[in-house]
């Protein structure tokens, strides 16, 4: 029995249609005066505190310091809403929107495990109003490395459901090798779906514990 499924954001539940891309964009361009196409270094699964450290170095040449990362973290934030109602590609993925109410009705606890800060997950669900489903998560703003962010969502979902959650009844849902590795090494199964970069048989190869197309196809939970 399921009784925990901690959900990935960005091709698992839903697509901005590059939203994320133009934040940053714009960031950098305000920030710097340079034009940061992300897509052109970062790779899907990477957290956002990771593709800050990869646009200053591969695009501006250098470490930013602290205080420059955090400014364009905050200059991504500031414009993320706009880019994110802004997108004719954002789209829920198939099967999310039946799912997560069918999962939630029937008790299934329902977190969140992304690499996105928690205030940018927040933007991007909201569009669809999905965030009414998660009550809890680990987010890139907790840790840059995703094993870490994963025992970060179990930790919290402990603390929604009053009691340390049984990772045997857990699972996570992702959509790339690094939510496979990530759950694997956080001590719970995985359900790999190809509905972002992904094929079946890749996340089968990366170790998923089940590989689907989407949602609809033999959901384990």
């Amino acid at each position: 029995m399921i009784e925990t499924v901690l959900f990935d954001i960005d091709g698992t539940l839903l697509v901005t249609g590059g939203a994320g891309a133009v934040a940053w964009q714009r960031a950098f361009r305000e920030l710097h005066g340079v034009d940061a196409d992300i897509e052109e270094h970062t790779h899907a699964g990477m957290t956002d505190p990771e593709i800050a450290v990869i646009v200053f170095r591969e695009v501006i040449g250098r470490d930013g310091s602290e205080a420059e990362r955090a400014a364009a973290i905050a200059g991504y934030l500031s414009h993320l809403e706009d880019a994110v109602e802004e997108s004719s590609g954002y789209r829920v993925m198939p099967g999310i929107e039946a799912l997560l109410p069918e999962l939630a009705a029937r008790g299934v606890l329902l977190g969140l495990v992304t690499g996105n800060i928690e205030a940018a997950a927040q933007i991007k669900l909201a569009r669809a109003d999905l965030n009414r489903f998660f009550a809890f998560g680990g987010y890139g703003s907790d840790s840059s490395d995703r094993t870490e962010l994963t025992r970060r969502a179990l930790e919290r979902g402990g603390t929604v459901a009053g009691s340390p959650l049984d990772p045997a009844a857990a699972i996570a849902v992702g959509d790339t090798p690094r939510d496979v590795k990530a759950g694997h090494g956080a001590g719970i199964r995985v359900v790999g779906v190809a509905t972002g970069s992904y094929t079946v048989e890749q996340l089968r190869e990366a170790g998923a514990d089940w590989a689907l197309a989407d949602v609809t196809a033999h959901f384990p939970a």
